[in-house]
């Protein structure tokens, strides 16, 4: 999956995460702000390289903004951002 465009999926609502995609030059690279980082912080930095690695993302700046997204909601709204950046519609 080519990253082409910046895209947004989720919002800043309780039990929410927003995600931003934007193309890098190589790697998928995560910034993550979370209001429950202490305690989920790496759980959620990794399903998101898994869902990006599932999708064969090459290269990606992904920005998560997480207000007690659970797993499922994390999955969702990056796999819909990183398939509207790479121009492939989400489900």
């Amino acid at each position: 999956m080519v990253i082409n465009k910046n895209a947004v999926a989720g919002t800043l609502e309780s039990s929410d995460i927003m995600v931003v995609v934007q193309p890098a030059e190589h790697g998928i690279h995560i910034e993550l702000q979370s209001s429950v980082y202490q305690q989920f912080g790496d759980d959620i930095i990794r399903t998101i390289r898994e869902v990006a690695k599932s999708l064969e993302a090459e290269a990606a700046f992904i920005q998560a903004n997480d207000h007690g997204a659970l797993d499922c909601t994390i999955r969702a709204r990056v796999e819909t951002a990183l398939r509207r950046a790479s121009k492939e519609e989400a489900i």
